[in-house]
């Protein structure tokens, strides 16, 4: 394929993530126009205090919004089949879809329609509610599979079916069971289900910053980020490559979805990349694991972060504090990987008159970072809610768009009149953009809810007892355990349902078992884990639509090009179990800077000598007797607490191992550098 076809399939990609996959008629693009502007004005006006709603009301009109778009945007199928055409339209919306949305709609709303009748009724429903609940129910499935696949819905009804079967199943599987009064009750008329805390969190915070990263893009920010990160790096050894990674970390703060990242990123470094030697699998596969880790990097994270918090019952700047550590170093790894990479297929960095201009490009950039700086100082200094600090970056960010436009027109003589209307634009454009690339995350919240609702009904401990027996009560087979299952429903699933089902089974215990092995588990530890294979499952073969994305623009193979990618995000997994066991890497209990700073520089360190070892190459390449040199500095700078337990020296004395572990490294560096000066000698 072309580049230009490429491109067009990877964007294709990331319409049909957000379910974006029709050709609508005039009068259809208004009324979805309306009801997606609809939505972020709704949003706007709710976080910036216009008008007072019940959290559970907000949270009906939340998804309201989110399931009327999704019934007009995407058709019954995925594939058109012979004599089912009706089925997939995507030239207008069918009668049955606007069908469809308007009793979803309603029955997203019944909670809020009759919401004094049913907080009078609590626990009693009554045929009606019943009614509305199970219509409620069977709609959100099947949006849920229409925008996200038959993964997340298929879960969703095997925990019903457990909960209606329980006293019908096998004696080790067995339970009590649930009635349709108390499953309606549970799930789609209170709290407890679709209207839990997942969709709280997404109605109330996610989808600001999800609108933030609409409107920067919209705006221009991430050409912005990439030429930057090209202008900083890109004449250095494999520039183009570590500029993917500095870019795609710069767009992950923002976007929140691996696929927007590299569609956003990948079109300028991947082609780069191959420019200066690197293979199309190895290019895309950069991109890819760059772009999958962006849900890592704090302060914004992705959606499942947020709900990190509420779940743990802790400030969101608590969760950036914890990630912070294991993200830098993550990225770190795969920025070594690159240069390694590069020294290994002897590939230099991009001309001197192929590399923009560092102080231009920031000057003509400069504005955009504005509303990213008021974000960060709202979070970190004035630490006010992450949904003031949106609203206020993106009122900023309004601001900010309309002096671009105003500058631009009256650079081109256009006059202001076009400036303000090119202003509106790309506010109504990022708005739009904004509330589908929020359809999925919401629905999948609401849909995920469910499955917390029927486990909060019992049947969690069941599962729980299941996991702990096929564990043996033995941490590293339960973590085992659970970082194959996250990775395997993440498959299917998105980022934050995959978070939300795994954490509601696995993180209280891991928790409990960690304790049973004598060291103190912080429970964030054990929701970050399941957070860290969740966003790993993205890049996963055999199918990683992450992976896809970018082998269309590489144009180099899926799945080889998902296995490189994987192998590269091994890094990433390995500082998650690290962070388990060694809760100083997620600054838990640090209250120091010196000290945290500390941990953080050696953390760094420690990546960079397992990637020497995981890549086969330092200075030169890694002789066998390299290798234990390379694995016992990574672990020690790692984990010296676990060094110090194994000469039997107290905790106290622990970090003095940092500098045992800075001398091992040492060892094999030192080996090649003569090896290395040999050569060239040689030559």
């Amino acid at each position: 394929m072309s580049e230009q076809q490429n491109l067009t399939y990877a964007q294709e990609l990331l319409k049909a993530e957000s379910g974006d996959v029709r050709s609508l008629r005039p009068f259809e693009k208004y009324l979805v126009g309306i009801i997606a502007i609809g939505w972020a004005v709704f949003q706007m006006a709710l976080a910036g205090g216009a008008f007072i709603l019940d959290g559970t009301k907000t949270r009906a009109f939340h998804l309201a919004f989110a399931i009327a778009l999704l019934f007009l945007l995407t058709p019954l199928m995925r594939k058109a089949r012979k004599g089912l055409g009706y089925f997939f339209v995507t030239d207008r919306i069918p009668l049955m879809d606007y069908a469809l949305a308007v009793i979803a709609v309603i029955a997203s709303l019944y909670i809020v329609i009759d919401y004094d009748g049913l907080a009078y009724r609590a626990g009693m429903p009554i045929t009606r509610d019943i009614a509305f609940g199970v219509v409620l129910v069977v709609v959100l499935l099947e949006a849920a599979r229409r925008v996200i696949g038959p993964a997340l819905s298929i879960i969703a009804i095997v925990f019903t079916v457990y909960a209606f079967m329980g006293p019908y199943m096998p004696d080790f599987l067995a339970f009590k069971g649930v009635s349709l009064r108390k499953y309606c009750s549970n799930i789609s008329l209170s709290t407890e289900g679709i209207y839990g805390i997942p969709l709280g969190v997404s109605a109330s915070i996610v989808y600001l910053f999800v609108l933030l990263g609409a409107l920067l893009d919209k705006a221009g920010a991430g050409q912005f980020f990439t030429d930057l990160a090209l202008s900083f790096l890109g004449k250095y050894k494999g520039g183009p490559a570590k500029a993917a990674v500095v870019a795609s970390g710069a767009t992950g703060l923002v976007s929140g979805s691996s696929i927007a990242n590299i569609v956003t990123t990948g079109p300028f470094t991947i082609p780069l990349m191959k420019k200066v030697g690197y293979p199309a699998k190895k290019a895309a596969a950069v991109e890819v694991a760059s772009s999958t880790d962006g849900q890592l990097m704090p302060p914004i994270m992705g959606a499942a972060a947020f709900i990190i918090a509420e779940y743990v019952n802790v400030p969101y700047i608590e969760v950036v504090k914890a990630a912070a550590v294991p993200a830098f170093a993550s990225y770190f790894g795969l920025f070594c990987i690159t240069h390694l990479e590069a020294s290994k297929l002897g590939i230099s960095g991009l001309a001197k008159h192929e590399v923009p201009i560092f102080f231009q490009t920031l000057r003509g950039g400069l504005h955009y970072l504005l509303p990213l700086g008021v974000l960060l100082y709202e979070l970190i200094f004035l630490r006010h809610s992450p949904e003031m600090a949106a609203f206020r970056a993106i009122l900023i960010l309004f601001a900010v768009i309309f002096y671009q436009e105003l500058k631009r027109s009256f650079k081109a003589g256009t006059g202001i009149g076009q400036g303000v209307l090119d202003s509106i634009r790309i506010i109504g454009m990022g708005m739009i953009q904004g509330s589908k690339n929020m359809m999925p995350v919401a629905l999948a919240c609401a849909a995920a809810g469910i499955i917390v609702g029927v486990v909060n009904m019992g049947i969690g401990g069941m599962v729980s007892q299941i996991v702990e027996t096929l564990s043996q009560g033995n941490i590293y087979l339960l973590l085992l355990i659970t970082a194959i299952a996250s990775l395997l429903l993440g498959m299917g699933l998105p980022t934050t349902a995959t978070y939300i089902v795994m954490a509601s089974l696995t993180a209280p215990i891991i928790v409990q078992v960690g304790g049973n092995f004598g060291f103190v588990l912080p429970l964030i530890a054990a929701h970050l884990f399941c957070f860290y294979f969740g966003i790993l499952a993205d890049d996963t073969p055999p199918v990683g639509l992450a992976a896809y994305a970018a082998s269309a623009i590489a144009d180099s193979e899926p799945i080889p090009t998902g296995i490189q990618g994987f192998l590269y995000d091994i890094r990433t997994s390995v500082i998650a179990f690290l962070f388990v066991f060694n809760s100083d890497l997620l600054l838990y209990g640090i209250t120091s800077w010196p000290h945290g700073l500390m941990i953080f520089v050696m953390a760094l360190v420690a990546m960079s000598a397992f990637e020497c070892f995981a890549q086969g190459w330092c200075l030169v390449k890694n002789k066998w007797y390299d290798i234990p040199f390379f694995l016992a500095a990574s672990f020690t700078l790692f984990h010296p607490g676990g060094v110090a337990h194994r000469f039997g020296v107290g905790d106290e004395y622990k970090y003095y191992f940092f500098l045992l572990g800075l001398a091992i490294y040492a060892i094999p560096v030192f080996m090649q550098s003569r090896r290395k000066r040999n050569l060239v000698e040689a030559a």
